[in-house]
């Protein structure tokens, strides 16, 4: 199988296009092609026939039998990758095209992670933490070092996915530290470990392991609320990014929803109305396919037996108990139409850090294709951002 050239310069697409009306499924499809290694080109063909997980599914996997067989490997990990994404818990099929998607890619990325006259570009660890391994990868920078950066991703995210991201940081001028933790990749995929809201204990394990201080925190999406969480007991972080608004994972999600059915949701919540909560979530996931994964993804990562028990484990994703402990300078990044997280809700979250040492809030829009979840359209604008951040702020 041929390999990726990793001599040819590092590249961040960006571009946001509009190819399903399903907003999720809309957004996840550009995530395929800025993020994960997909093709326009390819994705415009199928994304029209998506109306619901089945037929993600097949098409995705379709896509990626096709790019395999034509030694496109980049596009085919892409696709088998995301393929698994709307797959649930129970599908044989999932794991096996998350495997598939894997051993692809360090088949083909494998030049960055050899060693070449004793040094490799990428070197990948594990970090011993309770029953499982942290799978980290380890970038240095050829040059004089601007610091050091921890990042994670978040509810839905596998560390593959960030190899340019990584890549990228380290041109940079940064040491690197991704890693993979409780809930995320292969750590529940195939060592079973699912989330806790316990960030700090992961994050623990990785900063004794490798024995860091003065580190730079970020994190992607949940990591929003993920890194400010480790920052609340770990000193050894001195500056944070959450790449998301993320001020409690319940109303994040709530939020989401028309003014009547959040009076509702906390309504039941208060008075334990289990049975109302279900049977309201399981109305509006037949409607929704964006509320139909999110509650079969959730229930499964965060161990709930139905949507009132995943309900009641969202609330403890909450910044608000520790938001006194964070006294970094913190940077919060969001997106003028993120559709999952209304950035508003950082009027929030402003008021809930009272001790940071500073705190800068960048709002992406669409003028700059930097206006969904996380900035999928325009990755490198947000990486520039953050480099910045943390030059000026020393």
């Amino acid at each position: 199988m041929k390999k990726y050239d990793v001599n040819q310069a590092i590249t961040l697409k960006s571009g946001v296009y509009h190819l399903n009306d399903e907003r999720n499924f809309d957004y996840q499809l550009n995530r395929v092609i800025n993020w994960d290694g997909g093709r326009l080109e390819d994705i415009q063909k199928i994304a029209g026939k998506i109306k619901n997980s089945a037929d993600w599914k097949r098409e995705l996997i379709a896509l990626g039998d096709e790019a395999l067989q034509e030694e496109r490997i980049d596009n085919a990990i892409a696709y088998y990758r995301m393929s698994e994404f709307f797959m649930y818990d129970g599908d044989p099929d999932k794991l096996r095209y998350y495997k598939k998607a894997t051993d692809l890619f360090y088949e083909y990325y494998a030049d960055f992670f050899v060693p070449h006259n004793g040094k490799s570009r990428i070197e990948k660890c594990e970090v011993p933490y309770q029953n499982v391994r942290l799978p980290v990868m380890h970038l240095v920078p050829d040059g004089a070092k601007k610091g050091t950066i921890l990042i994670h991703g978040g509810n839905d995210s596998y560390f593959e996915e960030f190899l340019f991201t990584v890549l990228y940081l380290q041109e940079k001028g940064f040491e690197v530290y991704m890693f993979e933790g409780p809930g995320q990749g292969g750590v529940m995929r195939l060592q079973g470990m699912h989330f806790t809201h316990e960030w700090e204990k992961p994050v623990k394990a990785v900063l004794d392991f490798f024995k860091l201080n003065e580190v730079t925190i970020i994190g992607i999406s949940l990591g929003g609320y993920l890194a400010p969480r480790a920052a609340a007991f770990d000193k050894r972080i001195t500056k944070v990014v959450a790449w998301s608004v993320f001020p409690c994972f319940q109303d994040v999600i709530v939020g989401m929803q028309k003014p009547a059915v959040q009076k509702l949701f906390y309504f039941c919540m208060r008075f334990h109305l289990r049975h109302l909560i279900n049977a309201v979530f399981a109305k509006k996931a037949k409607k929704e396919a964006v509320i139909d994964w999110g509650l079969k993804h959730g229930m499964y990562a965060y161990e709930a037996n139905d949507a009132y028990g995943y309900a009641q484990k969202l609330k403890r994703y909450d910044i608000e108990p520790v938001a006194d402990r964070i006294t970094q300078d913190m940077l919060i990044l969001g997106a003028s139409d993120d559709h999952f997280i209304d950035y508003r809700l950082i009027g929030r979250e402003i008021n809930m850090l009272k001790n940071v040492r500073s705190l800068t809030f960048r709002l992406f829009t669409d003028k700059e294709n930097a206006q969904n979840h996380c900035n999928v359209g325009n990755g490198k604008l947000a990486l520039d951002e953050i480099c910045a951040w943390i030059e000026r702020i020393g």
